[in-house]
């Protein structure tokens, strides 16, 4: 037995050697490592968290908030659905509830006379025929213009249909219900009664209006 061992102990408790062992306790290096994972954590909520203040009073949301935010002045149009063709006349008074004053203003000689006369054949009521008033005279590009007052828009309307590509003018100021038809250098002749007879069903479903879009 050797010195340095303890009385009583032996075997394999037997110390040999000229010191003593050094007796240690085991080392917990799961606690220290989970230490350190949470240190790390804690750090980083504390700087994401110093990071979202900064952002914040500096006023780093104006740029996203304008970027995500519509345009005030951005035009709002909504498109319109089409009507439905129904097949039906349009709400117009007949040939015989129209009565009109045909004007020639064109340079074409008899051209009042021959067309007064057909309408008349159609059913519609002839006043008067001749040439155009001065204001008029050789100045109607179109087929036709036809004039007419508030009272009058429906007879002018469908005056309208017995001329393609004819033009509608309402006088706010004009009274009565007869119409006047100016016919314009781009008159060739009367709509057939077929194609009149469309012009009464597409009256009957007009193009919606174009949308209006807020500037």
């Amino acid at each position: 037995m050797s010195m340095l061992t303890p009385s009583g102990m032996g075997g394999k408790y037997r110390v040999t050697g000229n010191q003593y062992p050094r007796m240690r306790r085991p080392r917990r290096r799961g606690r220290v490592l989970a230490a350190m994972i949470a240190a790390v954590v804690v750090l980083g909520l504390f700087g994401w968290g110093a990071l979202q203040l900064f952002h914040v009073f500096s006023g780093g949301d104006k740029g996203d908030t304008k970027a995500n935010a519509a345009p005030q002045n951005s035009p709002s149009c909504k498109a319109t659905a089409a009507p439905t063709p129904t097949g039906k006349p349009a709400p117009l008074p007949l040939p015989g509830g129209v009565t009109m004053n045909v004007f020639n203003a064109t340079a074409k000689g008899g051209l009042a006379k021959s067309t007064a006369d057909e309408l008349a054949k159609r059913g519609f009521k002839v006043a008067k025929f001749g040439n155009a008033p001065d204001p008029y005279d050789k100045k109607v590009a179109q087929s036709a213009l036809i004039l007419a007052g508030p009272a009058g828009e429906a007879a002018a309307r469908e005056a309208g249909t017995q001329v393609a590509g004819s033009t509608v003018k309402i006088d706010p100021k004009r009274t009565g219900k007869t119409v006047d038809l100016m016919i314009g250098t781009g008159f060739v002749t009367l709509s057939n009664p077929a194609d009149a007879a469309k012009a009464r069903i597409a009256a009957a479903n007009p193009a919606p209006p174009k949308p209006v879009c807020a500037s």
